[in-house]
Order: C-alpha cells, then sequence, then structure tokens
C-alpha cells in the first residue's frame, strides 16, 4: 500500500519553522527568566496561592456553565430552524471578539447593582454580582463559553446524522439514540469546546477586572495578580504565577487532545 505521506516543500517548511518559533520564543524567554531559586516561596505566598485557588475555582465553575447551558444553545443553532437564528448566533459569539472591556462594561449595565437586570435582583432578592467570586464566574462565562458554543456547534453540524436515524428506526429511544451514538461522535468537539472554554477562562483579565474588581482573595485571579506583581515592580512574582498558568494549560491541553483523538 503506497503511502499518504507528500515532501514537504523547503518554503512551507520555512515559514511553519518560523512560525512555530514565534510562539517558542515567549514561552522560552518565561522559562529562562524564572526566578527558579525562590520559586517556592512566590507560588506558596498568601497572594498567590488565593489567585491561583480563585482561578481554578472560577475557571471551572465557567466551564460547568457552559456544558448545562452552552450545550442547550449548541444544540438549538445547530438543529433548530426559527426566524432570526443567524442573529441570536451573532449575539451569542459577539463577546469572542468584543474588547474583554467592553464586555465588562456591558456587564455592569446589565448585572451591576444598578443594572437592567442587577438592580431588580438587588431589590427582590439581595443578590449583589460585582466585586464577588460569582461575579468573577459571570465575567469569565461571558467572554468564554461561547467557545464552547461554537465549537460544539460545529461538532454537531458535521456529524452524520443518519447514524441516528438508523438508531431510531431500530427502536432505540431518544435517550439511548443521544447516550450511544451522538454523544461518542461529538465527544470530539465536546471536550475541545471544554478545554477552550476553561483556558479562555482561566485567562480572562479585562471583563474579570472591570465587572468584578481587583479584591486579594475575593476576586483577585492568576492574571490580576501578575498584572498587579509586574505594575508594582514585583518581576519574579508575575514571572512565576505566569510560569505556573503555563505549565498548568499546557498539561491539560496536551492530556485533553491525546484522549480525545484515540
Amino acid at each position: 500500500m503506497r503511502s499518504s505521506r507528500q515532501p514537504v516543500n523547503l518554503v512551507v517548511l520555512c515559514l511553519a519553522a518560523i512560525t512555530a518559533l514565534f510562539f517558542i520564543f515567549p514561552l522560552t524567554g518565561l522559562i529562562f527568566r524564572t526566578p527558579w531559586s525562590s520559586m517556592g516561596s512566590v507560588i506558596t505566598s498568601k497572594t498567590s496561592t488565593d489567585a491561583l485557588r480563585l482561578s481554578l475555582i472560577a475557571s471551572l465553575s465557567t466551564t460547568a456553565l457552559a456544558l448545562c447551558f452552552g450545550f442547550p444553545l449548541a444544540w438549538l443553532l445547530a438543529r433548530g430552524r426559527f426566524p432570526g437564528k443567524t442573529l441570536l448566533r451573532g449575539l451569542c459569539t459577539l463577546p469572542m471578539v468584543l474588547p474583554p472591556v467592553v464586555g465588562g462594561i456591558a456587564l455592569l449595565l446589565a448585572y451591576g447593582r444598578r443594572g437592567l437586570i442587577g438592580e431588580p435582583l438587588n431589590h427582590a432578592f439581595g443578590i449583589s454580582l460585582p466585586f464577588s467570586l460569582p461575579g468573577v464566574i459571570v465575567a469569565e462565562a461571558f467572554v468564554a463559553m461561547p467557545f464552547f458554543v461554537i465549537t460544539l456547534e460545529s461538532g454537531l453540524r458535521s456529524m452524520n446524522t443518519k447514524l441516528e436515524d438508523a438508531a431510531r428506526s431500530l427502536g432505540a429511544s431518544r435517550w439511548t439514540v443521544f447516550r450511544r451514538v451522538t454523544l461518542p461522535l461529538i465527544w470530539p468537539s465536546l471536550a475541545a469546546g471544554g478545554v477552550l472554554t476553561w483556558s479562555r477562562a482561566l485567562g480572562e483579565f479585562g471583563a474579570t477586572i472591570t465587572f468584578a474588581g481587583n479584591l486579594p482573595g475575593v476576586t483577585q485571579t492568576a492574571p490580576l495578580a501578575i498584572y498587579v506583581s509586574q505594575s508594582s515592580n514585583m518581576l519574579p512574582e508575575a514571572i512565576g504565577l505566569s510560569l505556573v498558568l503555563v505549565l498548568v494549560s499546557l498539561t491539560v491541553m496536551i492530556v485533553t487532545r491525546d484522549r480525545s483523538s484515540t
């Protein structure tokens, strides 16, 4: 059997190498400038541990919200037929291209204490989202969930629906078709969307600081702590936290990709 591999064009190889180095050099610089001798004290400081804890809580909560609420929206956009679907898709994925600060201001006008939804919530139930951990989660979900929706919608659109029809014709229930046919087929898209959502939420900065503030131990996530350390000329702390985020994100992406591709 003839191999499907083809020789790589030299121009393509050179351009690909330049592009790869463009991404590798900043990470290499981060590793070389890491204060390895004081790395332990930097990571175990209260500011760092609080920021990392809040980042993990908020990013994982955002991913869970995407699974619960983004999944039905992606299903509706992929399978539903109704007027205005294109407009709805555009509005729901708009935060992907909006400047994060604009998203934060929009969140304040909607869910702030005097916002369109926030003021009635505050008066009726005493719920105030700004400057709180739930506010961080809301900000991260606003900017990160569209990545899950658009990735899963693409997976649902590209899957072979004839397999679902065949399962239903053999007497399988809707739940059985979903669990035994649909879910395995869209699993790569589901995993990719979850990882994209989590990683985008983990690195979120602009909407978070605008809507939830930068309160240490309350709303100060790792990216905000890195910004404060860098602004305060505490470069070792900023580099140390940055390296932790890089290693965690890289590990999760590699493991998830390997499992979803098998």
